[in-house]
């Protein structure tokens, strides 16, 4: 699903955000990208659904090369990855059901299945009861799960989530890992960049470690 060759991000004034990062992550699978903060987990999830361009080096993501894709094949290939941000990015004026709907109508969806598509989702994610109210109203914890269903709207065969248990305390955090399991095991892939280690912990599952932007551990 996931190969990086010899992976480097660069910046400006020779900040090194990765260095030689080979990775490779299998189709199904449920894998954490855990560091601290400045280790280099958002750029290399930016990397992965080509919202940056790596300095050197190989990105294939379901077969497909993203380092060489033309500007014009980069919706497409989105469309196939689901992204959850950290700080949600929901439209604050808008109600659950509207944020949503928002991207079935980008992607060209009917009405009637993208209406069938959302409830399916929120009942998914156990907010079928407050489809009606704006995001200032829910929990950290409800954002985020509107924000995950937000991210299946387009059945992605791969999800990304960035640090999504960040600001939750450790209760709402396995709250979300949880669901997220869930979601693995109907068959999408799962990368998680986090910093959470006590999370990483209690889930066991296959963790790749970076510090300063270099990977260096890993565990089954």
């Amino acid at each position: 699903m996931i190969q990086l060759f010899h992976v480097y991000k660069t910046y400006a004034r020779d900040v090194e955000a990765l260095v030689d990062i080979n990775l490779h992550i299998q189709k199904g699978e449920f894998v954490f990208i855990a560091g601290p903060s400045g280790a280099g987990k958002t750029t290399l999830l930016r990397l992965i659904f080509r919202d940056e361009l790596p300095t050197s080096g190989q990105i294939l993501v379901n077969g497909r090369n993203v380092v060489k894709l033309p500007d014009r094949a980069i919706p497409h290939l989105r469309r196939s990855i689901g992204v959850i941000f950290q700080d949600f990015k929901l439209l604050r004026d808008r109600t659950i059901f509207d944020n949503l709907a928002l991207v079935y109508r980008v992607l060209g969806i009917p009405s009637a299945t993208g209406k069938r598509k959302v409830a399916n989702l929120l009942k998914l994610v156990g907010l079928s009861h407050k489809v009606q109210m704006t995001p200032y109203r829910l929990s950290g914890g409800e954002q985020q799960r509107v924000a995950i269903a937000r991210a299946l709207m387009n059945d992605p065969l791969l999800l990304l989530a960035d640090e999504p248990t960040g600001d939750l305390d450790a209760d709402l955090s396995m709250d979300v890992m949880r669901l997220l399991g869930d979601i693995n095991a109907r068959g999408t892939t799962v990368v998680v960049a986090t910093h959470d280690l006590d999370v990483v912990r209690e889930l066991g599952r296959r963790t790749i470690v970076l510090k300063a932007g270099r990977l260096v551990e890993e565990h089954p």
